[in-house]
């Protein structure tokens, strides 16, 4: 299997605990030794991982959060390090997520998550800006 696609493999692993609603599956994607950080939707920077995971467990536990799946996914490695950009897909918004992943311990793990509101368009069909560069 190439990088890239364990990378895939390991963002889909954080959205599947996010949509099952597992907070053991969502403690094990995020990185254990290297400092993390997320940013959900219109909610300030959360740094840390006791904070983060803090933040995960009471969004799991709400039985009113939407379901969640995601697309169009493209990642990026440069080595030890990848980045994910996706589309987030709820039942009501389209939101654009990085995720930030690195190689801790044999696997790669979750460094930062960020999720927004964008234009409700694919990620994989927005034209390049910038020399080749997504925003």
């Amino acid at each position: 299997m190439s990088d890239e696609q364990t990378v895939l493999d390991a963002n889909e692993a954080f959205y599947a605990a996010f949509r099952n609603r597992d907070i053991t599956g969502m403690e094990e994607i995020w990185a254990a030794t290297a400092p993390v950080c997320c940013i959900h939707p219109g909610w300030t920077p959360l740094i840390g991982r006791a904070t983060v995971i803090e933040s995960w467990a009471a969004i799991l536990s709400d039985p009113g959060a939407p379901p969640i799946s995601c697309s169009n996914m493209n990642a990026f490695l440069h080595g030890g390090s990848a980045l994910v950009l996706c589309q987030e897909n709820l039942p009501q918004a389209q939101l654009l997520a990085s995720n930030w992943f690195i190689h801790e311990n044999g696997l790669w793990r979750l460094l930062h998550h960020h999720a927004s509101p964008g234009p409700q368009l694919a990620v994989a069909n927005a034209a390049p800006r910038d020399g080749g560069m997504v925003h």
